[in-house]
């Protein structure tokens, strides 16, 4: 029996892509081993976001070939997609796959004989009208499934490849994403997470909005967790909030990209919407469920971020009831439009202010997890680690950990937190599910009908003399 290794780069659509690829291989009878394992097949599905990602897929080739070097290479994705004549130049690799061709390895990939040259086969993303269905689950046990639900972008952010990686938006039918929620409910998958790349900009014939798919989704049986990835700060509607919010089964996190606190660059980066307008969504959220969790993305250094720029963003960001950052060196891309405009920041001074605004996530962060300790929280928990601990999320997206075993898998258990800290919380199993929901029901709710832990507003500007240092 052959043996494949699989490995994926970047976010959570491109690791749904990658189990849907090696689940091609199971049906045929391969064999799935680690990344880091000998191997008769290594498909390698990349990311183009950042140079650092250009790097990465380099380095994982060549530290795969030394230990299995007459492995097929197989690399796909959207750095293949963008770049596949500089893939091919990569000594060792076989097979260079664009996005519309992933799904069809087999087709391409023949006996999977290694090659004395590569073979390239990537069509015109702008031909790319078709939609391939993707899911996956995450390792250690059927606990959350990342279902695609939409690919491609119609937007044009000056700073992006995405849309010359992945094509135009285009979205899996209503009915489709239902029946695939429903299968992987009878699988035993408690969560499931709505992923694609503009989830946001979702459109079908029978769902011509997000919103509607997610009314129908509220409606199929067996879910008891449904989690949106991120939603774009100019599609994130407050009737969307509100039914979130309102909905037994939605998770109360908000992932919505920022960028910048700038409007200035935002103007620049292309973004369909003004700080402004993120104030209000941030505020409603928070106003409806003090207990909900948003999140951000923000890009330091893009070209024109001055010193003062740059502290709009920080002051700004200080002064939201975040509850996390994910922060993102800018790097240049070819093709885009950012590539050439003035005002280029030094990479030297792009890290430090990525730093800075992680120190600034990370106190967010602590200042959330906080606010739980004392609280009791339902728990699922995804898989053991050593020492006879456990972990798992709450819908809010807090990483809690306790005691526990391979028995706790995929259940949902209340925890009351003892411990909290900038990333994750601790605490202990209560005695059972049953007695949870009876201290629960005495519990005041939100607007909504949601239970809530009342607590005092820590989220005040963060002080920092950080910003200062930078001049």
């Amino acid at each position: 029996m052959k043996k494949v290794a699989l490995h994926t780069l970047g976010c959570k659509l491109n690791f749904a892509e990658t189990s849907t690829i090696g689940r091609q291989f199971l049906s045929r009878g391969y064999e799935i081993v680690g990344a880091d394992q000998p191997a008769d097949i290594f498909v390698l599905n990349t990311c183009s976001v950042t140079e650092r990602a250009d790097r990465e897929c380099r380095q994982i080739i060549r530290r795969t070939l030394r230990h299995s070097p007459e492995a097929y290479v197989v690399v796909t994705g959207c750095y293949a997609q963008l770049q596949p004549q500089e893939i091919a130049s990569i000594q060792g690799v076989d097979l260079v796959l664009g996005s519309p061709e992933k799904f069809h390895i087999f087709n391409y990939g023949g006996d999977f004989t290694k090659n004395s040259a590569s073979q390239i086969f990537v069509s015109c993303i702008d031909e790319a009208e078709s939609f391939s269905p993707a899911y996956s689950a995450e390792v250690g046990g059927r606990t959350r499934a990342f279902l695609k639900i939409q690919d491609g972008c119609d937007y044009q952010c000056s700073f992006c490849t995405i849309p010359m990686a992945r094509g135009g938006s285009r979205s899996m039918p209503a009915a489709e994403v239902a029946g695939q929620a429903r299968m992987l409910a009878g699988q035993g998958y408690k969560e499931i997470v709505l992923t694609g790349v503009n989830v946001g900009d979702y459109r079908a014939q029978d769902a011509p909005t997000l919103l509607m798919l997610l009314k129908e989704l509220d409606g199929v049986d067996g879910i008891e967790r449904i989690r949106v990835s991120s939603i774009e700060p100019n599609l994130l509607t407050r009737e969307m909030i509100d039914f979130i919010l309102s909905s037994e089964r939605f998770c109360n996190h908000f992932h919505i990209p920022l960028q910048s606190g700038s409007d200035q660059i935002l103007r620049l980066m292309r973004r369909r919407y003004v700080r402004d307008h993120y104030r209000e969504l941030v505020d409603d959220i928070r106003r409806a469920d003090p207990d909900a969790c948003i999140g951000a993305d923000v890009i330091v250094g893009f070209p024109g971020e001055t010193d003062r720029l740059f502290e709009e963003t920080y002051n700004f960001l200080g002064e939201l009831p975040l509850s996390y950052l994910h922060v993102f060196t800018y790097s240049e891309r070819e093709r885009t439009a950012s590539e050439n405009f003035a005002g280029r920041v030094e990479p030297g001074l792009r890290f430090r202010r990525n730093e800075v605004l992680r120190l600034l996530g990370r106190e967010k962060r602590a200042a959330f997890h906080s606010r739980f300790v004392g609280k009791t929280l339902p728990v699922l928990f995804e898989h053991a680690h050593p020492r006879g601990r456990t972990s798992g999320l709450t819908t809010n997206y807090i990483r809690v950990g306790a005691e526990g075993d391979d028995s706790m898998t995929n259940t949902i258990r209340s925890v009351r937190i003892s411990g909290a800290d900038d990333e994750c919380c601790s605490g202990s199993v209560q005695a059972t599910s049953e007695q949870s929901r009876e201290s629960l029901s005495n519990l005041p709710t939100n607007l909504y009908g949601q239970f809530f832990i009342q607590s005092p507003n820590v989220f005040e500007p963060v002080a920092s003399e950080a910003v200062k240092e930078l001049r």
